[in-house]
């Protein structure tokens, strides 16, 4: 099984170590900051190998160029997107490697136009970047509503135990915003409790399961775009 380790940099973005212990690579998922990633993977004694980016936003790539400098890694990222120091690109359907585990790209814009998601179907993983949130999804900076909606559809299409890995910490929010937007939800009820406790422990609320989402993710629960295009409209300016 691979092994993943979430590191904490910024306020509340989370770079992926994705580890095999079997053949001993590591991956590391949308780097922005390298230091905290290097000091993991070092503390470890763990190889990096590859970079995998979602998209091409500073927060999620600003390390690509430090971490392939420190380790000769190979930096992957979207095809439609300008990445630094990319060396493979990424399109729907290209296959994606770590010692015995397969993966592959699926496109889901929205969030920025060339935003892709990495799938490993056997693992019942997926690292799905700022597309989709727990309880929540990325807002609209490139994209438009209709395509944000189908690529979380995209996703939530996946098997329902496949674990789901963002960008960020952004779970209470959301989960208070989805109290609101579906206040008669029970799921959303207990999860929103579930949320506050860890999070006044200071524990991660990731990752997220495709079920989770399904039952309590009012972006993924909307019937159609400009349900969801509401929706993401009233969440922008919820406090």
């Amino acid at each position: 099984m691979l092994e993943i380790v979430p590191v904490p940099a910024f306020t509340d973005n989370y770079i992926w170590l994705v580890h095999d212990p079997v053949c001993g690579e590591t991956a590391i998922v949308d780097p922005g900051d390298a230091a905290p990633a290097l000091a993991e993977t070092e503390r470890r004694g763990w190889t990096v190998t590859q970079v995998w980016n979602t998209h091409h936003h500073w927060d999620h790539t600003g390390g690509n160029r430090a971490i392939k400098e420190a380790t000769g890694c190979i930096v992957s990222g979207p095809a439609a997107e300008d990445i630094k120091v990319r060396d493979v690109a990424l399109a729907d359907g290209n296959p994606l490697r770590i010692g015995a585990h397969d993966g592959r790209v699926i496109e889901i814009p929205g969030h920025t136009l060339g935003h892709i998601a990495l799938v490993f179907d056997d693992a019942r993983i997926a690292f799905v970047g700022d597309t989709l949130f727990a309880m929540g999804c990325g807002r609209l900076f490139e994209g438009t509503a209709q395509q944000m909606h189908d690529s979380l559809q995209r996703l939530a299409a996946l098997p329902e135990d496949t674990a789901l890995y963002c960008g960020h910490e952004y779970t209470l929010a959301n989960a208070r915003f989805a109290a609101h937007a579906e206040p008669d939800n029970p799921a959303i009820a207990a999860r929103l409790k579930e949320v506050e406790q860890l999070r006044s422990e200071g524990r991660v609320t990731l990752p997220t399961t495709v079920a989770q989402e399904r039952a309590t993710n009012p972006f993924v629960r909307a019937s159609s775009w400009q349900d969801f295009a509401a929706l993401r409209a009233e969440k922008d300016s919820f406090r």
